[in-house]
């Protein structure tokens, strides 16, 4: 497993010129009532449900969410059987890169985060929906593949400053991981974990 950081030397500043989001106010009329909605303008994103068959386990990413520190630091949520800020994801990543399709991001996703290069033809559409309704609206597109050893590359990780740590989750305990509440996780894990046992149940 991936040795990671101790959190420490947090500070906050103002937020100019995020390439990532930008925060707006809506003035609107709805039912010919004046209102205004504070929200963010954020990039789309794809996800992927990685199933590693011959270790009959679900490939996860681990990694460091400020947000999440943020709030958990003020929850202090006992027994979390993590770091405090860690989270567990699908492997996932935003489009912002012009001129590819979402499957070409989430294979190069794939590649980057997690190590194993998968063909676009073995990488499969689930459904998109959307996220973060409330102040984002931002879609996410889900996807899922299936690996072995041999897609595999390298180790993973992430690129540039990204500290991600690979998972695996084995399929008989995914259930009762999505319900442990020690564990952080999204709920687009929750939700392709369902998927997959509503369609591959007895695999």
């Amino acid at each position: 497993m991936m040795a990671l950081k101790e959190i420490s030397n947090i500070r906050f500043c103002s937020c100019h010129d995020s390439q990532y989001i930008k925060p707006k106010r809506m003035l609107f009329c709805e039912n010919g009532k004046e209102r205004s909605w504070d929200i963010i303008e954020a990039h789309d994103s794809v996800a992927i449900l990685l199933y590693h068959q011959p270790k009959d386990s679900f490939v996860m990413v681990k990694q460091f969410r400020p947000a999440v520190y943020l709030k958990e630091s003020t929850r202090k949520t006992p027994n979390l059987k993590v770091e405090l800020g860690y989270t567990f994801e699908l492997c996932a990543g935003i489009t912002d890169k012009a001129g590819k399709s979402l499957k070409k991001i989430a294979q190069e996703e794939i590649l980057e985060e997690c190590g194993y290069e998968i063909p676009l033809e073995n990488i499969h559409k689930i459904t998109e929906f959307y996220s973060s309704v409330g102040f984002a609206g931002s879609k996410q597109t889900l996807f899922f593949a299936t690996i072995d050893e041999s897609c595999r590359q390298n180790q993973g990780g992430g690129i540039d400053d990204e500290n991600i740590e690979v998972v695996f989750i084995p399929k008989t305990e995914a259930y009762d991981f999505i319900l442990n509440e020690s564990y952080p996780k999204t709920s687009g894990v929750m939700f392709a974990f369902l998927w997959f046992f509503k369609n591959f149940e007895g695999c």
